[in-house]
């Protein structure tokens, strides 16, 4: 069985909603980490090299890095249609939008957060506002990112963009598409059933 290596309110609680969408059984394994108020220590069960999350175990497999874990599960369960299979046309949105998300779309946010200026022509990302307009472009043209379909990708990105809606790093770019694509895709079962596990058990 499918482990979570999970965290309460981190990256991770978007894996428990990508794992509930799949209706396939899973177990999670509740560490601790770092903190970004100084709290919280890396937690010598993780086998995340760094001690992150989330990090997902599959017999004797460890994938970390988001964007990895969503492919690894959306090709280790193809009946769940949440990412196109290899002969699908639009199979090289979904990997582009998956690596935009984690070479892009955080990096970028990152810097909006620290207030640091993106490498103009060096670095591999680019400023936030144009990652925005590259979203919301989209998103006028189409339902979910990959094109008229939910996919694992929409995980990714609408469960961050939802933290970020009240943020100033989305100021200016919080576009009625933008605003309606989160409100579609956090209201899926799913995702109240991921809620609900975010947390363990007494």
């Amino acid at each position: 069985m499918i482990t979570l290596v999970h965290a309460p309110r981190s990256r991770s609680s978007s894996f428990l909603w990508l794992l509930e969408e799949f209706g396939e059984p899973y177990d999670v394994q509740y560490v601790s980490i770092r903190r970004g108020d100084g709290s919280g220590a890396i937690d010598p069960s993780n086998p995340h090299p760094h001690g992150k999350v989330p990090v997902l175990i599959d017999n004797t497999a460890i994938v970390f890095e988001q964007s990895a874990i969503a492919l690894y599960l959306a090709d280790r369960y193809p009946r769940a249609d949440l990412g196109p299979g290899i002969d699908d046309s639009a199979r090289g949105n979904f990997l582009t939008l998956l690596a935009y998300y984690s070479g892009v779309l955080e990096p970028s946010f990152t810097s909006k957060f620290l207030r640091v200026a993106v490498p103009r022509g060096t670095a591999g990302w680019v400023d936030s506002d144009e990652v925005m307009n590259f979203i919301n472009g989209r998103l006028e043209k189409q339902a979910y990112l990959v094109g008229e379909k939910f996919t694992a990708v929409d995980i990714l990105y609408a469960g961050a963009f939802e933290l970020f809606m009240s943020s100033p790093l989305l100021e200016g770019k919080r576009t009625p598409q933008l605003q309606d694509y989160v409100a579609r895709c956090t209201s899926r079962p799913a995702r109240a059933r991921a809620v609900q596990r975010d947390q363990p058990s007494d």
